[in-house]
């Protein structure tokens, strides 16, 4: 059975990472939650992370052990604000994608349960 990480490819996934991440860094609300000098490193783990969180190879835990992420966000505050904020950059990165076969929308659906984890304040 196919995973999203095989019907999306490395390629594609880190090229709509990397859409994500030019939003976030740039124009979104949130941008002042993440350390500059760390920029590089935010899209390398959410590159290793994702594959792995999307069925392909377990590249964050082969590097930094188990993902643990709700432990990893605890000294970032997170709010709801936040999470949405998060959300509408990830869907405006999918839909710059152009998806094929609703591709978009089962990534997309990955997302908010987990982003709604994360909120911690």
């Amino acid at each position: 059975m196919k995973t999203l990480y095989d019907e999306i490819g490395q390629e594609r996934l880190f090229q709509m990472i990397d859409r994500f991440y030019d939003t976030l860094f740039t124009t979104s609300s949130i941008k002042n939650l993440f350390d500059e000098a760390q920029h590089e490193s935010i899209r390398t783990k959410q590159k290793m992370f994702l594959s792995q969180f999307l069925g392909g190879p377990d590249l964050y835990s082969q590097e930094y052990g188990h993902p643990k992420m709700k432990l990893r966000h605890m000294p970032h505050k997170i709010t709801n604000e936040a999470k949405d904020e998060w959300l509408r950059c990830m869907k405006l990165a999918i839909d710059s994608m152009e998806f094929e076969n609703n591709l978009g929308e089962a990534l997309y659906n990955c997302f908010p349960q987990v982003a709604s984890h994360m909120v911690n304040s």
